[in-house]
C-alpha cells in the first residue's frame, strides 16, 4: 500500500483470508474527519475518530495464520493479543 503525502504509517498486520495472504495497514491522516484508519489488501477498510480500536479491529480482521502446532492439532497457549 502506498501512503498519501498526508498519511502516516501506524502499524501493519499480516494474516490470511480464505487461505490467501492478507495485509492490513493502519494509518493516521489529520486531513480526514476520522484521522485513524486501516485498509486491507482484500479491499476492506474502516476509520476511527480516535486511536482506540484501530489495533484491535485490524488484528481481528486479519487473523494470524496457523502456527505449526495448531496445524498439527496439538494444543497451544492462547495468543496474548486475542481475547
Amino acid at each position: 500500500m502506498e501512503l498519501h503525502t498526508t498519511e502516516f504509517w501506524v502499524g501493519t498486520y499480516h494474516g490470511r483470508h480464505d487461505g490467501r495472504p492478507a495485509t492490513v495497514t493502519a494509518t493516521r491522516d489529520d486531513t480526514r474527519p476520522e484521522p485513524f484508519a486501516w485498509t486491507c489488501t482484500c479491499g476492506a477498510s474502516r476509520s476511527f475518530a480516535t486511536e482506540d480500536g484501530v489495533d484491535r479491529t485490524a488484528w481481528r480482521h486479519t487473523p494470524d495464520p496457523l502456527r505449526p502446532a495448531e496445524a498439527e492439532g496439538r494444543p497451544t497457549a492462547p495468543h496474548p493479543l486475542k481475547t
